[in-house]
């Protein structure tokens, strides 16, 4: 069956644009309407009840597209942010685990996100206690982009999603191009994130990449052993291997912290 989805952007011939794209490479998605700005965006959203909006934040200047989620009340749809923002934007988005495409849209993560949006959607029916989660990430990303930072993180895992403080995580290892994070209270959960995605989301003040398979938060740091390699000794016990080539960088941050 046909993803029902809407496309809000205030610029024409950025609407037409990705229609053409989704109606030649995402057979699955079927358009149902676009909208040039919040109002018309509200009005046919109530009418057409879309599973998927195509959002563009900056409508037609500012967050106009923050502010429309913020005015529907039930959001019974998907999401995929459509912008030009780079840097925190973008850091949220992945932080929260809600889809984007950074114009100009790349064919291979527009169907990327089609693959996504079927899987969501998938998981949805399945465990509608998910649909919460997913619509608490929303206002998180929301959130995040606003102030520029944030201290939550959604997690993605077989189950549903759990959105978390990123202040509770003790560290993270890789699991091929999976992420095991374990937490303060020994609880641990999978994300299909990488490593490497954990490392350009979290903030580099706090957590530290020791070695290509761990990150550690280093509130969690009890003290850097050398006399058998060298091994980051979380106040779990847990020890955590640092890497020769990080080991100059690891040992200049302890000295400030």
């Amino acid at each position: 069956m046909a993803i029902r989805s809407l496309i809000i952007d205030d610029e024409e011939l950025a609407r037409e644009n990705l229609s053409m794209m989704l109606e030649s490479f995402c057979p699955s998605i079927e358009i149902v309407g676009k909208a040039g700005g919040k109002d018309e965006a509200k009005k046919l959203i109530a009418e057409l009840q879309p599973q998927v909006i195509f959002l563009d934040i900056c409508m037609p200047s500012g967050t106009e597209g923050l502010t429309l989620l913020d005015e529907i009340e039930d959001k019974n749809f998907l999401v995929v942010f459509v912008t030009a923002f780079k840097e925190y934007a973008l850091k949220a988005f992945s932080a929260n685990a809600v889809h984007y495409l950074l114009k100009p849209i790349d064919i291979d993560e527009l169907i990327d996100a089609n693959e996504k949006i079927e899987e969501r959607l998938s998981l949805i029916a399945s465990n509608p206690e998910s649909k919460k989660e997913y619509q608490q990430s929303l206002t998180n990303t929301a959130v995040s982009i606003r102030n520029k930072n944030s201290n939550k993180l959604t997690i993605s895992h077989s189950r549903g999603i759990k959105i978390v403080s990123i202040e509770d995580i003790e560290y993270l290892e890789a699991k091929g191009n999976c992420t095991d994070l374990y937490f303060k209270d020994k609880s641990k959960y999978t994300d299909t994130r990488t490593l490497k995605i954990y490392e350009d989301i979290l903030d580099s003040k706090k957590f530290f990449r020791t070695h290509k398979s761990y990150m550690i938060n280093l509130s969690y740091l009890k003290e850097y052993l050398t006399s058998m390699g060298n091994t980051a000794v979380l106040t779990s016990g847990k020890e955590v291997p640092v890497s020769r080539s990080k080991t100059k960088e690891f040992t200049t941050l302890l000295k400030n912290l």
